[in-house]
């Protein structure tokens, strides 16, 4: 064996490894943004379902709709005001009043979002 050959990568080596990487991340990175932005829309979804239905116990028990929602968390019907993932904040929700004539402000909420889900639907409809 040669005893002064030095052990070590070569200046090619390293560049096919880094295109190699380089390659796999251009393949592999725009489906982990559309995961992250699906999951978003999950948690947009799943809010909105709670929330909703902590507004009709609440309803069912008193009678009214509650007047805000720190009403509903006040009176433990919800843990906490639920978070828009979308536009990151629990201040962005578009509140929707009562129709029927019964007494309280919030009978539905949506999000205060802009844009579209993935299949198009408005966050705004949800």
């Amino acid at each position: 064996m040669n005893s002064n050959r030095k052990l070590g990568f070569t200046l090619i080596e390293l560049l096919v490894v880094l295109a190699i990487v380089a390659l796999l991340m251009t393949i592999s990175l725009p489906r982990y943004f559309q995961s992250i932005d699906k999951g978003k829309e999950t948690v947009l979804v799943e809010n909105l379902r709670a929330t909703r239905e902590s507004i009709d116990r609440f309803l069912g028990d008193k009678g009214r709709y509650p007047r805000t929602l720190d009403e509903l968390v006040e009176q433990r019907y919800l843990k906490q005001i639920p978070f828009d993932p979308i536009t990151e904040s629990v201040t962005t929700w578009n509140i929707i009043a009562p129709v029927d004539g019964r007494d309280g402000l919030v009978a539905d909420i949506k999000s205060g979002a802009q844009g579209s889900k993935t299949d198009g639907t408005p966050f705004s409809d949800l």
